[in-house]
């Protein structure tokens, strides 16, 4: 049973402020010198004012350290209000893989009705598979899905009201992307020539606890599709419950795993009754707006990529009912790829409930996904509902750069051939706070998603059109627009102009252990993870960093029986003597005697850096992501009890109670780790996007008038964080980082993003 303890004590005295001990001795010794006055009243006036003299100079000299000895981080800074630029493809920085030369060919290529030459070469492997896949027989059921919704289809088209559609559609979510651009980046998709928004829902946000859902702000889905609405647009609704998408634990909630036995995306009894209650909550939220009611759904997912996962086409069949027993009677669809030489088609066969779709970036390896549908039913349309307009970045790995050449030429071939085709993504977002999730494959290693989910995408993170957004409209038109003799499309959107608000100076810090005296600590016997902890009706923690806290006597060796999860820092008595990650190999940390006395703080602080949102076939992975420590801990072979547990979760509450209180202090050269930092970053006028440069700080948490930005870390390949400008407001804006190795004296406010490469806003990779 774990219950609420009370803190143990600390060691700050030890740790005061370099500026506050020379204050305090210039004190005592301004009082010795009392004593040799030549009278007590002049003595009292001048003495006081030359104490407030000496404070007073330490402190503008303290500043002056600040501000002076801060490391160069921009050399050279751009005007603080750019222009935005005329409209040309040099209006970005953002390349992506192409040269001017390059991008004018392909549109040249594209406006002259000639067909695009760049053929993407295939791997010997993937040769393989698609012989293996096209030459594979799929199970014959005893029908074949037909759709009774708004949307049919029949001789390979769609048919809306009667009439054909082809559909094209962009993926965006809102719960990446803040409410107040929403109407923004979906006009930009329209004005591409798309005519619908795809988007999936985020289980783990709209029900952070159990029974406890939220349906507003960033999270009002409801609101999100009725702009797509207000636009004219169709929405394809992809509710999950698992939704892979690069996001924390695959859409799904922590909470889940509190239960031992649990095994999500399965039959489980519990697991079933939890998304039960989720669809039962989320359905009627947007069971009004489906197009046969008069709003824009057109189309629903039931799960994802199962097949690749799973072959247990029963858990579908429950999903399913549970779609249409809160009032789905749009048409239903599932998507899939190829994983193991085999589509997930042939693994999980439920093109008798659904119709099955593509995910792929490859045109040669959806050519084969095409042939196995065709195979099914010469009434099913071809469609892509994942069509990989770009990738995504681990922390720590090259940036992606999949070639936008080939991109290009892939889709011509799609349009030509008459497929319907959802770009994902056609705007990415960010991963702010700690959402970004991870991968794992049966033949690597855990992977963590950086923050940002640019992806490459025709919309970058921060909104702007990129040259793919510029292939995509020519495309559209060329097939599409022009032939149905539809309008024209409208003139390339601008650019917005962004925000150099330049050095931002660090006046004041916390140390860790002022920062955990606020917080509640639980006791127990041994270390558990994160989830299984109990903070009250039933929740355990979800996110963040948890710091486990006991006292040792003397001893040479720590050892961790298992992998702790996801990056682990060791400290005794304040000074850390260890760091681990999930690519360690060794958990053993060895002290010299000198480190140690008779009693001693083991502080052990582990960081939750995002559960896995894809696991292939056949592995147990989703259901082992607890983070934090799941074994025994043992010093000098021997387990160590009496624990308690710190829960460092950020939450708004958690940064209003850090900012409030008094342990904060002048910020002078402070050479501890693992503390809070604050500046104040000053806004003339009304806010703009911009993007927050960590140079000079290794790795950490940002945050802006409470809100959670996201991580950053100098292992790259991203370098900066994107801010919107709706967190932002006129005048002064707390910034607030939470530093676990090394801080620097100021942070920047840029104009530019740097998300891979050695250049501001560019892209590493050749153009292949």
């Amino acid at each position: 049973m774990l219950t609420q303890g009370t803190s143990m004590k600390g060691d700050t005295q030890r740790r005061r402020s370099n500026v506050t001990e020379k204050v305090d001795n210039q004190a005592e010794e301004n009082k010795y010198k009392s004593k040799m006055g030549l009278g007590r009243y002049m003595f009292r006036r001048y003495s006081l004012l030359k104490i407030v003299f000496i404070v007073g100079v330490v402190y503008f000299a303290v500043k002056v350290w600040q501000v002076l000895g801060v490391p160069n981080i921009s050399n050279e800074l751009p005007p603080p209000e750019r222009k935005a630029e005329v409209i040309k493809w040099k209006y970005s920085k953002n390349s992506q893989g192409l040269t001017e030369m390059s991008f004018q060919e392909i549109i040249n290529t594209i406006k002259s009705k000639q067909v695009q030459k760049f053929s993407r070469p295939l791997t010997d492997d993937e040769v393989n598979t698609i012989a293996k896949v096209k030459g594979a027989k799929l199970k014959d059921l005893n029908k074949v899905y037909e759709s009774s919704g708004s949307l049919k289809f029949k001789n390979g088209r769609f048919l809306l009201e009667g009439k054909p559609l082809r559909i094209l559609s962009g993926a965006m979510h809102y719960f990446r992307v803040m409410p107040e651009y929403w109407e923004d980046r979906m006009q930009k998709m329209k004005d591409c020539g798309l005519n619908a928004l795809e988007t999936y829902v985020a289980w783990n946000l709209h029900e952070d606890e159990p029974g406890q859902f939220n349906f507003g702000g960033i999270l009002n889905i409801r609101k999100y599709i009725q702009t797509a609405k207000k636009v004219g647009l169709h929405v394809i609704l992809r509710p999950g419950p698992y939704i892979c998408s690069e996001w924390d634990f695959g859409g799904m909630p922590a909470w889940l795993l509190q239960d031992p036995t649990m095994k999500v995306r399965s039959d489980h009894p519990d697991y079933m009754k939890a998304v039960e209650k989720y669809l039962g909550m989320l359905i009627p939220e947007i069971v009004d707006l489906q197009y046969s009611k008069g709003g824009p759904i057109i189309a629903v997912q039931i799960e994802n990529e199962f097949g690749s996962y799973s072959s247990d086409v029963g858990h579908l069949k429950f999903i399913k009912q549970e779609l249409v027993k809160n009032g789905i009677v749009e048409m239903f669809f599932i998507s899939d790829g190829i994983v193991n030489d085999k589509s997930g088609f042939q693994v999980a066969p439920f093109y008798d409930e659904a119709l099955p779709t593509a995910n792929f970036m490859k045109y040669g390896l959806g050519e084969a996904l095409f042939e196995q549908i065709k195979s099914i039913s010469p009434h099913f349309p071809l469609v892509v509902m994942e069509f990989w307009s770009g990738w995504f970045d681990h922390w720590g790995q090259p940036h992606a750069n999949p070639s936008t050449k080939y991109f290009a030429s892939d889709l011509e071939s799609l349009l030509q051939m008459g497929a319907s085709v959802n770009f994902y993504m056609f705007h990415g977002g960010t991963n702010f706070g700690f959402m970004a999730g991870a991968n794992w494959f049966n033949t690597s290693t855990y992977k963590s998603d950086v923050t940002s989910y640019d992806y490459i995408a025709p919309l970058n993170e921060a909104g702007d059109i990129t040259p793919k957004y510029e292939i995509i409209r020519e495309l559209i038109r060329r097939y599409e627009v022009i032939p149905k003799g539809l309008p024209d499309l409208p003139d390339l959107p601008a650019i917005s102009v962004k925000g150099n608000y330049g050095k931002v100076v660090i006046d004041q810090f916390m140390q860790m252990e002022d920062m955990i005296n606020s917080v509640k600590p639980i006791k127990m016997d041994k270390p558990v993870p994160m989830e299984m902890l109990d903070l009250g009706e039933g929740t355990g923690q979800n996110y963040g960093f948890i710091l486990y806290r006991t006292v040792i006597k003397q001893g040479t060796k720590l050892k961790f029986t298992r992998p702790v999860k996801d990056r682990v820092h060791v400290m005794l008595n304040g000074v850390e003597v260890g760091l681990f990650t999930w690519s360690s190999s060794f958990w053993e940390v060895k002290v010299t005697q000198d480190k140690v006395t008779d009693d001693n703080i083991l502080d052990i602080l582990v960081e939750n850096h995002g559960r896995v949102n894809y696991v292939h076939q056949g592995f147990n992975r989703f259901n082992e992501e607890h983070k934090g420590i799941t074994g025994e801990v043992l010093w000098d072979g021997q387990p160590i009890r009496n624990w308690q547990a710190y829960p460092l979760q950020f939450t708004e509450d958690d940064m209003e109670r850090f900012n409030e209180s008094s342990k904060w202090k002048i910020f002078a050269n402070w050479k501890g780790i693992t503390s809070l930092y604050r500046g104040t970053l000053n806004i003339n006028g009304t806010p703009k996007d911009t993007f927050l440069n960590m140079k000079g700080w290794k790795k950490g948490v940002a945050f802006i008038n409470g809100f959670n930005l996201g991580r950053y870390w100098d292992e790259g390949p991203q370098k900066t964080l994107y801010v919107p400008a709706p967190v932002l407001k006129p005048g002064d804006n707390k910034v607030v980082i939470f530093e676990l190795h090394k801080a620097s004296h100021s942070i920047m406010f840029e104009d530019t993003p740097i998300l891979g490469g050695s250049q501001s806003g560019t892209y590493s990779g050749q153009d292949v």
